[in-house]
């Protein structure tokens, strides 16, 4: 499960990525248009500025831009970045073994765990941030007919 905090991490990657080439962006402005905490926010950004995501710029003009550009920057990168590991178990993130399980070593339903969550991370891994304003924008322009 994506945390709130990844969930808020990528939202304000892809209103970064829609204001690409633009300047910096406030976070005061990010927050008031994605609806988040700015406190919470501030430190989202903060841990993307240290993962290499996005670049600060200090002063009054001062703001946000991404480090990464849009087309290059994948969702498993920010989500990686935000939550440490995109494993649905923690066995499968790492060796260590789920609090509640006594058969680590020759559980049944790790093996199953590990496929779902390398699932995950293949489409997380191939899906940019441009692609999702691409797909966004074919969708929000596309033409339906009822019938």
């Amino acid at each position: 499960m994506i945390s709130r905090k990844g969930k808020y991490a990528l939202r304000s990657a892809l209103f970064l990525a829609r204001k690409h080439g633009c300047g910096p962006v406030s976070v005061d402005a990010i927050a008031a248009a994605e609806g988040i905490s700015r406190k919470f926010l501030e430190t989202i950004m903060q841990e993307l500025k240290k993962g290499g995501i996005l670049h600060s710029q200090r002063g009054k003009l001062g703001g946000y831009t991404l480090a990464v550009s849009p087309q290059e920057l994948t969702l498993g990168r920010i989500l990686r970045t935000i939550e440490g590991t995109l494993a649905l178990v923690r066995c499968v993130g790492g060796n260590e073994p789920c609090e509640d399980c006594p058969t680590h070593g020759v559980c049944l339903i790790r093996p199953a765990m590990k496929e779902v969550s390398e699932a995950v991370s293949r489409v997380l891994d191939h899906k940019t941030l441009d692609r999702l304003i691409t797909d966004g924008q074919a969708t929000e322009t596309s033409v339906t007919f009822d019938i």
